[in-house]
């Protein structure tokens, strides 16, 4: 599986994008504005999209995704995530207020976008290009809104998406139960000194992430995703500052752009 970083910021401007992975060249990892960078023709190629959660930042190319190649498909796009997801998005997105219903148009019988839910630990898999199987399966998070995570699995290995979330036991169960973990893309929105805002909203602050990652024997490599704009090289300080000197963790920023194999 070739995973590519359309965005990992936790906001927008100066270049930024926000969350979207495109593996191989048919499915996308959320939706967020780093889908904007593909061309159409890459978009119509796009069968099938894992949603993590229902905010903004992570679904917001999504109804423009389907409006731009819709008519130049011959089978509905797949949308994926657990049922408490696909609710909201079918509630307050795809309901004719915020955009249509893009699963009743052109018609039922044949629709643009099929709802498909896959539930918490739920295999979904799929042949890939060299007669392997690509896997995704939806992973506890801890966040304001139902949300998961991601486990990908490809024919060298694993990668675990945290997606947005604080911690939680059952992360850090699967980040040391997989056996083959390659990487472990996790989240990380602010410094410490806003851990007020971070537990709040349930994302990880910079010290409560290194506490647990500290804690790891891990061969894995270590990216971390959703920084706040702006305050991306304080909470990589922080979060190196708090970890052991004689860590062999391998940690690095995600950055938008970067390739990643599984």
């Amino acid at each position: 599986m070739r995973i590519e970083v359309l965005g990992c910021s936790g906001g927008i401007g100066d270049g930024r994008q926000t969350t979207s992975f495109l593996i191989d060249d048919d499915i996308l990892l959320d939706a967020g504005s780093g889908v904007l960078s593909l061309s159409r023709a890459a978009m119509a190629r796009i069968d099938h999209v894992f949603i993590t959660h229902s905010h903004l930042d992570h679904i917001l190319s999504l109804p423009l995704l389907l409006d731009s190649v819709a008519n130049e498909r011959d089978k509905p796009l797949q949308l994926h995530a657990i049922p408490e997801v696909l609710e909201i998005l079918k509630d307050h997105l795809f309901n004719w207020r915020i955009w249509p219903d893009f699963s009743r148009i052109p018609s039922l019988k044949a629709p643009f976008l099929v709802f498909s839910p896959v539930s918490l630990g739920e295999v979904w898999s799929q042949p890939d290009a060299t007669g392997g199987r690509r896997e995704i399966t939806p992973i506890p998070a801890h966040h304001t809104v139902p949300t998961s995570g991601f486990h990908l699995h490809g024919s060298e290995g694993s990668l675990l998406f945290s997606a947005d979330t604080n911690s939680h036991p059952a992360l850090w169960r699967m980040v040391e139960q997989i056996p083959d973990l390659l990487h472990l893309v996790v989240e990380c929105s602010y410094v410490s000194a806003q851990r007020d805002i971070a537990e709040a909203s349930r994302h990880f602050h910079a010290l409560e992430l290194a506490t647990h990652l500290a804690q790891l024997a891990l061969t894995a490599k270590v990216w971390i995703t959703h920084l706040k704009p702006g305050a991306e090289a304080e909470i990589m300080a922080e979060l190196r500052g708090n970890l052991p000197s004689d860590t062999r963790l391998v940690m690095e920023r995600l950055e938008s752009g970067q390739i990643l194999h599984i």
